[in-house]
């Protein structure tokens, strides 16, 4: 398969350059299959698998890296709040001289779901291997009652 990426002019390159298909390469390569976490554009949000199996939702969050102290979840008017929150490690200052290179991301990440077709009181949690999995039961549907009605 190949990539469809949009045409870009742009107007700043005037003469040609050989080595811009190799640094596109080298971006590409070093920026996937993760790059879209870690970016700080995307930084507050994590990526989410959400399966329905009938009777359940199942919810994934990669939330590699984490521990599971440091990962809230909340529910709150219909709503699911996941947080996760991440140190560094190289802000403490006699660590800090050591590090060479430092590119992993650190910050407060945060994603929200509406939950109002599930039974909010029995969700259950479980992380494991950098994988949060919810299991998120459906509401049962309350059929209206048969009734008979008596004319006055």
């Amino acid at each position: 398969m190949f990539e469809l990426r949009p045409y870009r002019r742009r107007s700043n390159e005037i003469a040609f350059n050989p080595f811009s298909e190799m640094e596109e390469f080298e971006r590409n390569f070093f920026d996937g299959p993760f790059g879209s976490f870690f970016r700080s554009g995307d930084i507050a949000e994590f990526k989410t698998d959400i399966i329905d199996e009938g009777d359940h939702y199942t919810l994934k969050a990669d939330l590699p890296g984490f521990d599971k102290k440091d990962i809230h979840l909340d529910v709150s008017d219909n709503t699911l709040i996941i947080d996760a929150e991440r140190h560094s490690e190289h802000e403490e200052k006699d660590k800090k001289q050591k590090y060479v290179r430092v590119e992993r991301s650190y910050g407060k990440y945060s994603r929200q779901f509406d939950i109002s077709a599930v039974d909010a009181q029995d969700i259950k949690a479980k992380y494991e291997n950098g994988v949060l999995r919810l299991t998120l039961p459906k509401k049962q549907e309350t059929l209206p009652q048969a009734r008979h009605l008596e004319i006055e």
